[in-house]
């Protein structure tokens, strides 16, 4: 919906200060994830608002803007009441801008050369025979641009630089080249959020009969109304006669009082400003993140690329191996610990349970198995899927700045997968107080077969060199040693069997946990390198559409 004219309305600077201020927010925001390109507009604004604003608000720089032969410098020149731009019939005519300064010069020099005119163009509209006749327009800077049809390009483009810092454009047209293509889609039609600062003037009325005045008059309007300049003034003038711009003054006179023109400019910037980035950031309350279940499958992605199967395979084998190592029959717990350990060969938490320090070393802290292809590729599916579903209601580049988030760190991946894995810990850092109960027991029962041994070795000893008898005491009719020899190996041998199903259930139970652990560790990294940057982004988004719809209230 178009807006409404706001010629006559008053612009509160603090309020534009506010917006402006809004627009610094959003690209505060903005920067680095969006293209550049795109917020170029945005950056120009604060910089040149925060300059003019800066400079004097007591001078009101106004331009004449024209094609060539419109008669602006001659309209220049009528309306300084001197011969100050140079008017011929070469074109194109004006090739640099001319400034004409009303009152004080001190805050309009600083002007001028910020608007970039030369010392040599400038020329100050005050004198002692004029009286207060001059009074009325103390504060204007009255600028005559280069011709914006100019074959020069270098004409063309010093208008299109100065109209962008100028207070308010006066459009010159004449009754010949009025309807031209160039002045209304290359000029007028862009400025339609600056109504409030524009005005047009159909010059060199004088050529027009005066029926046909009011014709041309009202077919410029109909232009103007599609150009969405609807409520702009429109006045007809010329130059040849000081009657025929007195309307024209009169506005100037009306403006330079006002001392709104500059803020009005500067408001008009920031609506064109906001309405080119409001597409970029739309109006949708994106979620704060990928939902729980995007979540875990990115989790198992990385417990996947981690190694943390092989891990916890090898928690539930070392279990065992330490336990039976433990347990086992003592006379042959020496040969079980011949074998490696199996965490121990991964470089992981070995009998002692002492734990990798994963500062100790810029490379791999463990010999865990690299992550296969399939489980890289799996890992790169799971990030795209949490960077589209957290970036599933974001307008515009906003998706591709989440993506490139949540890829950020994937090189710093592997590695901190590596010390997260070598950091935790596996619960293996103690013996249960069952495997010291279960190998005194074996210590115990194997004493007693070693008595047993002795005790027969010892009686076989005397018999062979003739010596008494020991007095063999029997258990039933089975002696002693026999009993306590065959007796202890057999309880050991029973103690190892009864010992296994528990061990392979404590072990089951010693991989669940260790998986958990390493879950949660892998889950933290993923957090930390995958997830806190898209919420980065996200909180980026929406600081970005708040600023961006602060700017846009008036």
């Amino acid at each position: 919906m178009r807006e409404a004219f706001r010629g006559d309305q008053r612009v509160d600077p603090d309020a534009l200060l506010a917006r402006l201020d809004a627009v610094r927010r959003f690209l505060g925001a903005a920067d680095g994830h969006l293209p550049d390109s795109q917020l170029v507009p945005a950056h120009t604004l604060v910089e040149r608002a925060g300059t003019r604003l800066a400079l004097s608000r007591d001078h009101t720089v106004v331009a004449l803007a024209g094609a060539t032969g419109s008669g602006k410098s001659s309209l220049f020149n009528a309306l300084a009441r001197l011969e100050l731009s140079p008017v011929g019939v070469r074109r194109p005519t004006t090739g640099v801008t001319h400034a004409c300064v009303w009152g004080q010069q001190e805050g309009a020099v600083r002007l001028l050369d910020w608007v970039g005119v030369l010392p040599r163009h400038r020329f100050v509209r005050e004198s002692a025979l004029d009286g207060d006749d001059e009074s009325a327009l103390h504060g204007l800077v009255l600028l005559d641009l280069p011709d914006f049809d100019s074959v020069q390009r270098s004409h063309r483009m010093e208008v299109d630089r100065l109209l962008g810092l100028v207070d308010q454009v006066i459009w010159v047209v004449d009754p010949q080249k009025y309807a031209d293509r160039v002045i209304h889609t290359g000029y007028l039609r862009e400025f339609h959020r600056h109504r409030d600062v524009t005005l047009v003037v159909l010059n060199q009325a004088d050529r027009l009969p005066p029926a046909e005045l009011p014709r041309v008059l009202a077919d410029l309007r109909r232009l103007l109304d599609a150009d969405g300049l609807d409520g702009v003034p429109l006045l007809a003038t010329t130059a040849i006669d000081p009657a025929g711009i007195g309307d024209l003054r009169a506005a100037l006179e009306r403006t330079v009082a006002e001392r709104q023109a500059a803020l009005r400019r500067l408001a008009g910037d920031v609506d064109t400003v906001v309405s080119e980035l409001d597409e970029l950031v739309g109006s949708a309350r994106p979620a704060g993140g990928p939902d729980d279940a995007t979540v875990d499958g990115l989790t198992r992605a990385l417990a996947g690329a981690a190694g943390v199967p092989a891990v916890t395979d090898a928690v539930q084998r070392a279990y065992r191996h330490r336990a039976v190592a433990s347990t086992g029959w003592p006379l042959v717990r020496g040969w079980r610990r011949l074998r490696p350990d199996p965490l121990r060969r991964l470089h992981l938490p070995g009998p002692g349970g002492e734990t990798a320090d994963p500062a100790e070393s810029l490379v791999a802290a463990t010999s865990v198995p690299d992550p296969t292809a399939a489980q890289r590729s799996a890992l790169g599916l799971a990030i795209r899927a949490v960077a589209d579903r957290a970036a599933a209601e974001l307008p515009a580049d906003w998706p591709a700045a989440v993506t490139t988030a949540a890829r950020s760190r994937l090189g710093d991946l592997p590695d901190e997968l590596d010390r997260a894995v070598a950091g935790t810990d596996l619960g293996m850092g103690h013996r249960p107080v069952w495997w010291r109960v279960v190998g005194a027991l074996q210590w115990l029962v194997t004493l007693a077969a070693l008595v047993g041994l002795g005790w027969l070795v010892l009686g076989y000893a005397l018999r062979a060199l003739g010596l008494p008898k020991l007095d063999n005491p029997a258990v039933g009719e089975v002696p002693l040693p026999t009993v306590l020899l065959l007796g202890g190996l057999l309880a050991g041998l029973l103690i190892s069997a009864l010992t296994r199903p528990v061990v392979r259930w404590a072990a089951r139970r010693a991989r669940r946990r260790a998986e958990r652990r390493l879950t949660a560790a892998v889950a933290t990294v993923g957090d930390e390198y995958v997830l806190t940057p898209v919420r980065v982004v996200l909180a980026s988004y929406a600081e970005a559409r708040d600023a961006l719809k602060d700017a846009a209230r008036r």
